[in-house]
């Protein structure tokens, strides 16, 4: 199930989504005109994370783990220890928890990992966990004097939340990552007032919203003809 080409999967308006986003990310590091290329690289490998993510396919958790190392160099860069902390230790630990669980879960033998609908318990136990997470990590993040303290923290929320819905194979997990895009597309909109190198960061979070858009809809689709 891993050990293939995922590309051959790809509809032909998914090559077009990640064709798009993979031209409008790097553009937006050409016109930046900066130099660290790195932010670039984990901006291409996120959107193609995300593609994959969007189809339930197992190769989106593998690449959400390399792009969580990636993106907490470069937020680690900027002073936003928040990401940095969120990322690796706890996106990418539960996106390696994810690739499990998928991988667990099937759908009738396929590359497509089963929908689950959540229990009203799960829903509670999310809800709970987050809140409690949210609020301990505003005095950690304050105590290291992070960048954009208050958006950081709802960045902090919004993410744990939605990696939590996508471990649990929630078709949620896309309308709680739209959230937390648009909270970065900001972090970073201000990043880059600072210095333009951060741009491609910027394009990187707005190409993240349409395809977690795309990957909301697909999986409410995926999870109609599972349940059929």
């Amino acid at each position: 199930m891993v050990f293939r080409n995922p590309f051959k999967g790809l509809s032909r308006f998914e090559w077009l989504l990640w064709s798009f986003s993979i031209v409008i990310v790097s553009g937006s590091f050409i016109l930046s005109g900066g130099f660290f290329l790195l932010s670039l690289i984990a901006s291409l490998v996120g959107v193609t994370a995300l593609i994959f993510v969007a189809k339930g396919d197992v190769w989106g958790q593998l690449l959400t783990v390399f792009f969580s190392l990636l993106y907490a160099v470069v937020s680690f860069k900027f002073r936003y220890y928040g990401e940095m902390i969120t990322y690796l230790g706890m996106t990418a630990p539960i996106a390696v928890l994810s690739v499990i669980s998928w991988l667990k879960h099937p759908y009738s033998g396929t590359t497509e990992v089963k929908v689950h609908h959540l229990a009203k318990g799960q829903r509670k136990q999310i809800v709970l966990i987050t809140l409690v997470v949210t609020f301990v990590f505003y005095f950690i993040l304050a105590y290291f004097n992070t960048a954009n303290l208050l958006i950081s923290t709802l960045s902090v929320a919004t993410s744990f939340s939605a990696s939590f819905l996508m471990l649990y194979r929630s078709p949620i997990y896309a309308l709680a990552f739209g959230v937390n895009d648009l909270v970065l597309i900001v972090m970073w909109i201000l990043a880059s007032m600072d210095d333009l190198s951060y741009l491609p960061m910027v394009a990187c979070f707005i190409m993240f919203l349409l395809n977690d858009i795309y990957g909301f809809f697909n999986w409410v689709r995926m999870k109609k003809r599972q349940q059929a």
